[in-house]
């Protein structure tokens, strides 16, 4: 292993220490026991039924972005490569999945690789102004529910922040990919200059991905599409919030669907950080929502985190395993098809 992968490895399981210290200290194990007990089984269980909904929510929505170099795109093969995707970002750090699940519906459906690659900048873009959205219209919202959830001045001046930190990252990946996408020719030529001090078929290699990468953006040249798609992201974050509005009530966490949102943002964030199976960011952030939002007790807050994290875990990972084993692929196989994007 080269020196500068052991290096990030490293980092990246530095980073996850010290997010699960946070997360577990000051943790009476008795107590979460004693919470994580009293689950009612029914909700439970309704819960686990939802847990796969945004795979397909995701599938459907990313036809849309697909179908501008493929009309007639298997349902199955979207989901497909949204669960082996996310069961390789669950198995392996770096989220790794992110380039998997493109090339993997690359290979299953005959796309090019860079095409499908740059429909999921698209859809990152798109995930995060959602999520932003979201949070800015439940701030506005404030008045209409001050009296059924009082957010401490700090907890609101942080929301506004990681707020304002997902608007500018989504702005400024959006910015990046127009300009890309309508001046393409002057983009690739400026590429083709950088590149130059590189071996000719490298070179080639290289602009070949990159104008397949720009045509994947083509979203954008489709007003009708581009709000559709619009749309559809709300529906894939509203699917989302409401399989933890199910799964909360299964632990007595009786939060108004609404006010979940500012929740489900900060676990995005956490979701985000490149950990090996999102542990770590995504267990503190959550942990924090549940503690500094809804005042929920923080061994609770705990049960409930690890308990949902085990969950989604376990589910996609047994749906992305069932696909790989009847693909016979495997997740070493998965990594060399990453190597793909490499020339």
């Amino acid at each position: 292993m080269k020196r500068k992968t052991w290096f990030q490895l490293g980092l990246v399981l530095l980073l996850t220490a010290v997010f699960l210290f946070f997360f577990f200290r000051r943790t009476d194990w008795k107590e979460v026991w004693t919470y994580l007990r009293e689950v009612r089984v029914g909700w439970f269980l309704f819960a686990l039924c939802f847990s796969p909904l945004h795979l397909a929510t995701r599938a459907f929505r990313w036809k849309y972005l697909i179908v501008h170099e493929k009309r007639d795109v298997k349902f199955y093969n979207l989901f497909a490569a949204n669960a082996v995707g996310f069961t390789v970002t669950f198995m392996l750090p770096g989220r790794v999945g992110e380039l998997v699940k493109p090339l993997y519906l690359a290979r299953r459906e005959g796309c090019r690789a860079g095409f499908t690659v740059g429909t999921i900048v698209v859809e990152r873009i798109f995930d995060m102004f959602t999520m932003c959205s979201l949070l800015g219209l439940f701030l506005l919202s404030r008045p209409l529910y001050a009296s059924v959830l009082k957010i401490q001045t700090q907890t609101e001046k942080n929301l506004v922040f990681w707020g304002i930190i997902g608007a500018a990252l989504a702005s400024g990946l959006l910015v990046f990919s127009l300009l890309f996408y309508f001046f393409k020719d002057k983009a690739v030529r400026v590429a083709a200059s950088v590149l130059k001090p590189l071996p000719h078929k490298i070179r080639d290699i290289i602009l070949n991905l990159l104008h397949e990468f720009i045509d994947g953006l083509k979203i954008f040249h489709s007003l009708g599409n581009l709000l559709t798609y619009v749309g559809l992201s709300f529906v894939v974050w509203l699917g989302i919030t409401y399989f933890y509005w199910i799964f909360f009530h299964a632990f007595g966490l009786r939060i108004p669907f609404f006010l979940l949102i500012p929740y489900i943002f900060l676990s995005m964030v956490g979701a985000s950080i490149p950990t090996p199976g999102m542990a770590g960011g995504f267990h503190y952030f959550s942990k924090l929502g549940l503690v500094e939002l809804y005042g929920v007790n923080p061994n609770l807050a705990l049960g409930v985190t690890v308990v949902v994290h085990a969950v989604q875990l376990v589910v996609t990972c047994l749906i992305g395993y069932a696909i790989l084993w009847k693909d016979g692929l495997s997740l070493f196989q998965l990594r060399r098809l990453r190597e793909t994007m490499n020339p």
